[in-house]
């Protein structure tokens, strides 16, 4: 109904053992109902019975209501008699059904919403869900001709709407074989994926048979980076959501990723269109969005795009809990930064100073002593240099993380091997090392112009660290707390405004209520005036139209007496032998 006003159908069965051939017609016909003024759907049908060489007719109730049956589906049908109407079956075997829909609905424009026009051997559709810009792209980038055709055009619609073929099954459009067409022939890259439901407590239930293939791969055309992606939903073979896009991502993520699937355990609605909404559908369509985000993180950078950083991966690595000590030199120098401060101590004058990495590089730049000390880096990770400032090739990295309040700094060889025998490690709180001095400090020294004669100092005794851990500590405690004061004095001052603005708000209902209340009174004393002034009119209407009526009464015998006057009158002027007229 939503091609054409009406349809006839012609079908017949072969008949199964022990039951003879039948075939029937039916028409459902909206002008026929609307043109007779129907107030019930009426389908008028008829029904034949094979027998022997001889098709019979099935009379069900009546031979008048048979007869009634033929004349409405001969007048409102394409076809002028009862033979016409059986010739239709010639072009069926044993089997099979026919459907004419004619009364093809039009547009605004007086055309018909289906085109038959543009393509002989194709049918295709007016109106929003044909684009031609889209139209042009197919012929561009053929491996996503169907992405860009399956909403108007019922040849690329019907060569994807199932997903095998079976041996002698043809689909003809227009007097053309409909090709088959599987979207995993447009794929590249492609990677399978098992999915199966787990059953739980929330209606999910237990099947072995709940298992999905999932195929996921780039559309060939991916490279030129056309918007092109989503998932071919299949169930029972028969495609229910053509290229479903569930991952509704801002800018390009997502794009040119497409997959193939067969969901036999969700259910299709009933104009299979789509599925019905429930807990297995949306585990599904969490599962597909995740496996999109996945597959586009991994392999984007493989079509062009920027590539995307698995976050929580490197969360997960960059985590104090997986902190590794054979690795720790190379994450030191990976996470140091030119924002990180340094402490270091004057030698002349014993005060505390401040620089960042950035003073740092600019100050040893165009003076660092030549060593054979080379620059450390972890593999796929960008890393600071680390420099031989002493004669005893000893190296400083310098990282940022931060444990328990303090910076952790590391002496090593540069060739990994133990530290001089004036220093070694002493095990601080955490994992992370700090350098103690056993005999006597020793000063790293640079070179007169580096750094302005500055050198590194590192905590002397564990008591030292102690008693700087607790001082920061006693900091922060009074930080937050002052912290937690300022907050709170402003979620109180938030609050109480709120509060003066809910009882402005209620003062403001309740006056909208006191005038609502008020209107309501004037509508009803003004109906009540009305009430009593059409009360009154009606009765000066009826007291008018009583008036009226003795009037005309009056004017009536008023009327009568004067002729009869005027007829006394003329009687007695031709008495006299005189004539006149009175008038009145």
């Amino acid at each position: 109904m939503r091609l054409g006003a009406d349809v006839i159908v012609f079908s017949r069965c072969c008949g199964e053992v022990g039951k003879r051939p039948t075939q029937s017609i039916g028409l459902l016909s909206y002008t026929f109902l609307k043109s007779t003024g129907k107030e019930d759907i009426v389908v008028p049908l008829l029904d034949y019975e094979r027998r022997e060489q001889e098709w019979q007719k099935i009379i069900r109730s009546s031979a008048g209501d048979w007869h009634i049956n033929v004349e409405t589906i001969v007048q409102w049908s394409p076809f002028s008699s009862e033979a016409d109407l059986l010739r239709q079956f010639n072009q069926m075997k044993d089997h099979g059904t026919r459907i004419i829909v004619y009364n093809l609905w039009e547009d605004d424009q007086g055309l018909l919403e289906l085109d038959f026009d543009t393509d002989p051997h194709d049918i295709q559709i007016r109106g929003v869900n044909r684009d031609e810009k889209n139209i042009l792209m197919a012929q561009s980038y053929p491996n996503s001709r169907h992405f860009l055709t399956y909403r108007h055009s019922l040849r690329s619609y019907a060569s994807i709407l199932y997903l095998r073929i079976p041996p002698g099954f043809r689909i003809i459009l227009r007097g053309k074989d409909v090709e088959h067409h599987n979207i995993v022939n447009d794929m590249m890259m492609s990677q399978e994926v098992t999915y199966r439901p787990q059953p739980g407590t929330d209606g999910v239930p237990k099947d072995a048979n709940m298992v999905a293939t999932v195929t996921i791969g780039f559309v060939k055309d991916a490279k030129s980076h056309i918007d092109v992606q989503g998932f071919n939903v299949y169930h029972k073979n028969r495609l229910i959501k053509p290229f479903w896009r569930l991952w509704h991502a801002p800018g390009s993520d997502g794009r040119g990723v497409i997959g193939v699937l067969e969901a036999n355990f969700v259910e299709p609605a009933h104009d299979k269109q789509g599925f019905e909404r429930t807990t297995v559908l949306a585990r599904l369509e969490a599962r597909l969005i995740q496996m999109q985000k996945t597959y586009w993180s991994s392999n984007c950078h493989h079509i062009g795009y920027a590539p995307r950083r698995n976050k929580k991966a490197h969360e997960r690595e960059s985590s104090p809990d997986s902190y590794s000590p054979t690795r720790q030199s190379k994450k030191n120098v990976t996470s140091s930064s030119s924002k990180t401060p340094i402490k270091s101590v004057d030698k002349g004058h014993n005060k505390g100073h401040v620089y960042g990495m950035d003073d740092m590089k600019k100050k040893a730049s165009g003076k660092r002593r030549s060593s054979s000390g080379k620059r450390r880096s972890s593999s796929g990770q960008s890393s600071s240099s680390a420099e031989d400032v002493s004669d005893d090739d000893v190296q400083i990295n310098i990282s940022r993380n931060r444990v328990n309040g303090l910076y952790s700094r590391k002496l090593s060889g540069k060739d990994g091997s133990p530290m001089p025998s004036g220093l070694k490690y002493s095990e601080a709180s955490g994992n992370l090392p700090f350098v103690r001095p056993t005999k006597t400090t020793r000063n790293l020294r640079p070179q007169e112009d580096d750094y302005n004669r500055e050198e590194f100092s590192l905590p002397k005794t564990s008591s030292d660290t102690m008693e700087r851990l607790k001082e920061e500590n006693q900091e922060l405690r009074k930080r937050l707390h002052r912290k937690e004061e300022e907050i709170l004095g402003d979620l109180l001052h938030d609050l109480q405004n709120e509060k003066d603005r809910c009882k402005s708000l209620e003062a403001e209902l309740h006056e909208a209520n006191r005038k609502i209340e008020e209107l309501s009174k004037e509508q009803e004393s003004l109906i009540d005036i009305f009430s009593e002034e059409r009360e009154r009119r009606d009765i000066e209407e009826e007291n008018l139209r009583k008036k009226l009526k003795t009037l005309s009464a009056t004017d009536r015998r008023d009327g009568e007496g004067v002729t009869e006057g005027v007829g006394v009158l003329k009687r007695q002027g031709v008495a006299n032998g005189k004539g006149f007229a009175i008038i009145n």
